[in-house]
């Protein structure tokens, strides 16, 4: 996590709390397109979900012994995970969203009948 008054870190900080050369990043940066740090005059800063990704990246590589082309697999499901979950979310409210206009229309009908 980052310091609460710090929004962004540069790549060196972010290669020193990862140990992660920076050389390093900065291929995965190419490798990896979940991972796009904002540039700021040129100036690389990663935000707190750059550096968890890092995280994963670092994890799946050296621990799970993954390759770069399963690690790039691995980022596309979870991506496409995130992506179902929140299209359930919206769904499930867009339904409760139908239902309930479903309910007062029925309720105005027994008004008018009663």
């Amino acid at each position: 996590m980052l310091e609460p008054d710090k929004k962004y870190l540069n790549i060196s900080e972010v290669s020193e709390r990862t140990d992660i050369p920076a050389h390093t990043l900065r291929y995965w940066e190419k490798e990896f397109k979940q991972l796009r740090p904002e540039k700021h005059s040129g100036i690389r800063k990663y935000s707190s979900l750059d550096v968890e990704l890092i995280k994963k990246i670092k994890d799946l590589l050296y621990n799970k012994r993954y390759t770069i082309a399963g690690v790039k697999k691995c980022l596309t499901v979870d991506r496409r995970k995130k992506n179902m979950s929140n299209n359930e979310v919206r769904s499930n409210f867009s339904d409760s969203k139908i239902l309930e206009e479903i309910k007062q229309e029925l309720k105005e009908i027994l008004d008018i009948l009663e």
